[in-house]
This record gives C-alpha cells, structure tokens and sequence, in this order.
C-alpha cells in the first residue's frame, strides 16, 4: 500500500475524518450558540483556546519523532530507544494535560468564584479540547510506520462519536453528560491505539524511564526542536493572539464568538488541506530518502491538487451563500458582518499554499 503512489482507502478516510473535523467546529458553534447563552458560550471559546494553547508543550517534538520513526521504517529496523521514547512523550503530554485540566477547574472555582459545576464543566472542557495534544503523538508514530488506515479508522470513529453527542444535546442530554462522555471516548481511542502501537513494537514503555527517557531525547535532538519549538510558538501566536485582543477590547459575546466562527472555518481548512497533504507524505519522504527529485516534486503537485478541490468548494460556498450560512449558523447568538467573508476567502487560499510548503518541510525533517 505504501508503494502506490495514492492510497485511494487512506484518501478517503484521511478526507472524511478532515471534513468531520470542520464539520465538528461547525456543529459545535451551531449547538453551543443555541443551548448557552453568548456570554456564557464565549467564555468556552476562551477555555478551548487555552486548550489549544497548551498544544506549545509540544516543542515540535511530535514531528522530530516522526522523523526518527520514518527513519528506522524504511530501513526495515525496529529501533526500541525511539519506541520508548514515543511512549515517554506521549505519558508527559498526558501529564501535562491533566494537571492543566486541574489547574484550570481550580483557577475557576477560586478565582472567579465559579459554583463547582460549572467549575468542574470548564476542566473538562479544557481536557476535551488539550487531549489533541496527547493523539498527535499517536497520529504521528502510526503515520510514519505506515498504520495510517488503522489511525483513520479510530480518528474517523471518534469524530463521528463526538459529532453525535455534541448534537444530542439539542434533544436535552445535559452539558456535564455530554463533556464526560466525550472524554470516556477519547480514553477508548487511545487503549485501542495505543495498545496496537505496543504490539507492533513501534511504542514501548521506555526501559530508563519516562523523564529521562524524554531528556535523553530532547538532548539528542535539541537542535531541532528549539527550531521546531520556535515554528511552534509562531503559529500559536499568529492563532491565538486575536482571542486575547477581541475580547479586551469588544469584549464577551458576539465578537468573540465571530471571531471564532472564522477561526473555526480557516482552522478546518487547515486540516482539509494537512489531509491532502498526508496522502502525499509516504511517498515524498520515500522519494526524499531515495533523493527521487521527481517524484518528489510529482507528490508534492498532487498535494497540491488534492487541497485544491476543497478550497474551490469553500470558496464558492462563502462567495455565494456566505450570509445565509452564517445566519443560519450562528443564529441569534451574533451576526457575521459581510467584509469578512471575502478576508476569509483571501485567508483560506494563501493557507492553501503554507499548508503543502509547510508539510512537505516538517515531514522531511
């Protein structure tokens, strides 16, 4: 499979579970503006940036792993120092992530007086949105060993879970229900990944340990990961600034909830286009390996390509429905003001380009 230049499965499940992840932002802005309030709503939106935030943790090493696990699949080795250092990271991340979810329902409760439901609502909140950190590490070990379909399978059964209890709260299931069954899912996905990582011998329990398992990594690769860190940092900055800004100065509501609608879309498209991307990345770092310059550049044209069909559809969606949808979206919860939707547009085709210059880069190392 890995040696046909495109995976028609993996394409169609790598696009669908894409598309579900746009569709997921999408839903969750159209429920959560019609079962909060717009204030309450906006507070969620600053309590998922935060979660996304702490995604800066990640100091690029998810892609430096995937580099050294490329390498040590295509030479046809099982390396067990990389294993157990996948499985190092990924415990730390998880580490990180639970006391960040503390930190974050305690600071809530303490600091703005936040009765202890909604206290306890706003952590798992956070742990929902900061668990995508944690699933980067198996995405990333599973893709370069080529267990992309198995990946796809879960993110596509998780995405469509996810969707289903987001939209049964439109029939009552209560928001505390709905934030811990989405968190018992996310549990679920990483026992079955991970347990088929373990079996493969791609991940293991690092045998020095967890904390100087990830030193000893980070020493050996320190090089790249500040400069991984510092791309990082930047793409964190760009993202994110805009949710400090707005509500400093429009405050909570309908400007921050706006403002994430577009963020919403131009962050979709970022993963719409990432799948394109990684349908092409088995054979560019094969043909990189290989110093195959056309195939390289073959695969990377079809990346190309392949991001380009959805950024023609969403384009002409928001060019000739943009009012609508947004008004059927949002709803009473704010109103999209028309000068945006072409800034989306302009947004959405220049990521088209950084998305498949960006992939080709990191996935080389």
């Amino acid at each position: 499979m890995a040696d046909r230049f495109l995976s028609l499965p993996y394409l169609f499940l790598r696009s669908s579970t894409a598309g579900g992840a746009l569709l997921f932002g999408l839903i969750q802005t159209f429920v959560f503006a019609r079962v909060l309030s717009p204030e309450r709503f906006s507070v969620f939106i600053l309590i998922g940036t935060l979660g996304i935030t702490l995604w800066l943790v990640d100091f690029g090493l998810t892609r430096i792993l995937f580099v050294r696990q490329r390498e040590a699949f295509l030479a046809g080795r099982k390396d067990p120092v990389i294993a157990g250092q996948s499985m190092a990271v990924m415990i730390g991340y998880a580490c990180a992530v639970l006391v960040a979810t503390i930190a974050c329902a305690a600071f809530t409760a303490l600091w703005w007086k936040a009765p202890l439901l909604d206290a306890t609502e706003f952590g798992l909140f956070f742990l929902f949105t900061s668990l995508n950190l944690v699933w980067f590490v198996v995405r990333f070990v599973s893709i370069a060993t080529d267990q992309f379909i198995f990946f796809e399978v879960h993110e596509s059964i998780r995405r469509v879970g996810h969707i289903g209890l987001t939209l049964a709260m439109l029939i009552g299931l209560p928001f505390i229900a709905f934030l811990i069954l989405a968190n018992l899912l996310w549990a679920a996905m990483f026992a079955s990944t991970v347990k088929r990582m373990v079996a493969q011998g791609v991940m293991s329990v690092p045998d020095d340990g967890v904390i100087k398992s990830i030193s000893t990594f980070f020493r050996a690769n320190r090089r790249e990961a500040f400069r991984s860190a510092s791309f990082s940092a930047g793409e964190l900055y760009i993202y994110n600034l805009p949710y400090l800004i707005v509500p400093l100065i429009h405050g909570l509501g309908a400007p921050t909830i706006i403002l994430d609608t577009v963020f919403k879309i131009f962050r979709g498209s970022t993963i719409i286009y990432a799948a394109g991307c990684d349908v092409a990345v088995p054979k560019q770092t094969r043909a990189y390996a290989a110093h195959d310059r056309h195939s390289l550049v073959r695969a990377t044209l079809m990346a190309a390509a392949l991001c380009a069909l959805p950024a023609i559809v969403l384009c002409a969606l928001l060019y000739f429905a943009g009012e609508w949808f947004f008004s059927f979206l949002l709803g009473s919860a704010a109103t999209m003001p028309a000068w945006l939707i072409p800034v989306l547009i302009g947004l959405l085709l220049a990521n088209l380009i950084q998305t498949v210059s960006n992939s080709l880069l990191l996935h080389t190392g």
